[in-house]
């Protein structure tokens, strides 16, 4: 029977993108863009007449001018044409590039099979360690006040909490939460001045605590050339778990 992919709407897909984030348990970095209106192309994948499985394709933001496939499930009783989908899905897609984090999913294969040029974008953390560190001197964690909400954060949900030492704002950082929950994208950033005092440490681990007060799992990424950010998200208990990897569709179909 033949593989094929066909152009399907979101609600189409549901039913899979259940399943594939039970599989993936996990942050899923791009979960949030299906939501967004105009931002992908979503398609459903068939063995003859059998419905077996989804493609996603972003086509909008940083994706506008290459289309990019970033998530592809199948059911497990028909993996073994796991390629033959894939392949259907990008001639249908149009597809020029891949998007994977490579912590889950039959993607983590797919984006070394098909794509060239593989890069690592990010670093993705999970947390699998509670620390306790001491509040460095005179720093005290509190949620953040209205009035010392950067300007350039304005709609943005986040920055919600600061450290404060002497009255002044040293340090702030936030849990973002428009991934797939329960799970919180931790990020926070430390005043220049106050730098190598443990104050982002104690920052991300007390955000960590308040994540989990509130109901969420705490996770975090950062640049795989910010040495600085992963030694602070190690020192709070994160471990790393994966990359978001992309690279350039170079093989569209094998047959």
């Amino acid at each position: 029977m033949n593989a094929s992919a066909r152009p399907a709407s979101l609600e189409d897909i549901r039913p899979w993108r259940d399943l594939f984030r039970q599989e993936m348990n996990c942050q899923i970095t791009k979960d949030s863009i299906h939501s967004r209106p105009g931002w992908t192309r979503e398609y459903q994948l068939f063995v003859g007449d059998v419905a077996v499985g989804y493609g996603s394709l972003a086509v909008a933001g940083p994706w506008k001018e290459k289309p990019t496939a970033y998530e592809f499930f199948v059911m497990p009783p028909w993996r073994n044409r796991t390629f033959d989908l894939f392949e259907a899905f990008l001639a249908e897609s149009g597809a020029v590039a891949i998007e994977h984090q490579s912590n889950g999913g039959l993607l983590s294969v797919m984006i070394h099979a098909y794509a060239r040029g593989v890069e690592t974008e990010a670093i993705v953390f999970h947390d699998r360690i509670t620390t306790h560190h001491p509040a460095p001197d005179g720093a005290v964690f509190r949620p953040e006040r209205p009035d010392e909400r950067p300007e350039e954060a304005d709609g943005v949900p986040g920055w919600e909490f600061v450290l404060d030492v002497g009255g002044a704002v040293a340090a702030r950082g936030g849990v973002l939460w428009h991934y797939n929950r329960p799970y919180g994208d931790i990020f926070m950033e430390v005043a220049e001045s106050h730098r190598r005092r443990g104050l982002g440490t104690y920052l991300v681990q007390e955000m960590k605590r308040v994540t989990y007060e509130r109901g969420g799992v705490p996770a975090a990424r950062c640049n795989p050339g910010n040495v600085a950010s992963r030694r602070t998200l190690q020192k709070a208990g994160f471990v790393p778990c994966g990359h978001i990897l992309t690279g350039t569709v170079a093989l569209t179909s094998s047959r």
